[in-house]
């Protein structure tokens, strides 16, 4: 998720916090010259990730505890803006394993090599139709659905039944009602026009956005401005006096609501079209020419145990892609089961995702 996911915002960032490198400095102390055959193992392993990684402090600290290796995570800004920085720098990067690239930009990043092939242990217990390189240069990590958010006091003040789909927001009880993110700055915003992709296929999609452009749909360049600026649903939204009742979050826009809520309420105060949701999924990958490369693979290692996929939930607010893991009961509670999301095959987002952006963008911004 990221940008995401990326999902929590500000809320998040105040709440919870890792140990975090500046982009221009840290590393580790050891010995840099090349090929020296005395110099000691590194005992630092570095994530490079977008700025919603979050772990709890004890489940890091056992994984330190276990492996003899102390992280160091360094935030990058969105997914999309990080990953340009490892192509940026490839085969000198700047840590030893990189968190974040999801479906939509997974092809970027394969094609231009950053990425050493690794199996992960405990692979295995990962849901196979999420491991998307049969490669093993990425590892998947969490996933989670971009969908429509609606404010609930809205659309029962007006009397109106919400959106569920994407064929109700161009109907004009939804007129004027809509922000989304720019689909060429922003990871939920590019999922958004994957999904119209995926519901009305190659050329349905531009009749699509035609018609919701002319419906009114708003576009701003990120989600933390359409969430917590303009939607009316949220926290930030109130503050701000957002005036839309519709925004492109995440499923799991409604726990985070309600555990950030001040005070906490029985039940969220949003809700989420399930029609209109677009399936993002996250991988980790150990870089090309990562100084501390065992210790790179424990960290992916650690990245798929029940461990860590079960405390993930609450700190990014995605789903695990492990098995076993059971989601907590503030997700069962108040999230969203996505049944059917839309889909796009990796292939084709490699091959059309440039040509789909600046169509898109000719038609909806332009």
């Amino acid at each position: 998720m990221s940008t995401t996911k990326k999902i929590a915002g500000a809320a998040l960032a105040a709440a919870l916090g890792v140990t975090t490198l500046s982009a221009c400095g840290g590393g580790d102390a050891k010995d840099k010259s090349a090929g020296a055959s005395d110099a000691p193992k590194s005992k630092t392993v570095t994530l490079v990730s977008h700025d919603s990684f979050n772990v709890t402090e004890a489940v890091l600290k056992e994984f330190e505890q276990q492996s003899g290796y102390t992280v160091k995570v360094l935030k990058s800004g969105d997914a999309g803006a990080a990953l340009n920085q490892e192509i940026l720098t490839k085969g000198s990067p700047r840590g030893d394993v990189f968190f974040g690239v999801d479906n939509t930009l997974l092809s970027r990043a394969l094609d231009n090599g950053v990425f050493t092939p690794y199996q992960a242990k405990g692979l295995d217990t990962v849901k196979p139709e999420l491991v998307l390189d049969k490669q093993h240069r990425v590892t998947p990590v969490d996933s989670g659905d971009i969908c429509v958010n609606y404010d609930k006091a809205y659309f029962a003040e007006k009397k109106i039944a919400p959106p569920q789909t994407l064929d109700d927001l161009v109907k004009p009880e939804y007129k004027n009602l809509l922000v989304t993110e720019n689909a060429a700055t922003s990871s939920p915003g590019l999922g958004f026009l994957l999904a119209s992709v995926g519901k009305y296929g190659d050329e349905g999609w531009k009749d699509y956005w035609s018609k919701l452009k002319a419906n009114g749909v708003e576009v701003v360049d990120g989600w933390e401005q359409a969430y917590n600026e303009r939607f009316s649903g949220s926290a930030g939204g109130k503050k701000a006096k957002g005036d839309r009742p519709l925004v492109v979050s995440y499923a799991s826009s409604p726990p985070v609501e309600v555990l950030y809520g001040e005070p906490q309420p029985a039940e969220a105060p949003t809700g989420v079209a399930t029609g209109t949701c677009f399936r993002q999924v996250e991988f980790a990958g150990l870089l090309k020419g990562a100084k501390n490369e065992e210790g790179g693979k424990a960290l992916i290692d650690f990245l798929v145990s029940k461990k860590f996929q079960e405390d993930m939930p609450l700190q990014m607010f995605v789903n695990p892609v492990v098995k076993d893991a059971k989601l907590p009961d503030l997700f069962t509670k108040h999230g969203v089961v996505v049944d059917k999301p839309e889909n796009v095959a990796p292939e084709a987002i490699a091959k059309n995702r440039e040509q789909w952006v600046k169509t898109w963008s000719s038609l909806v911004v332009k």
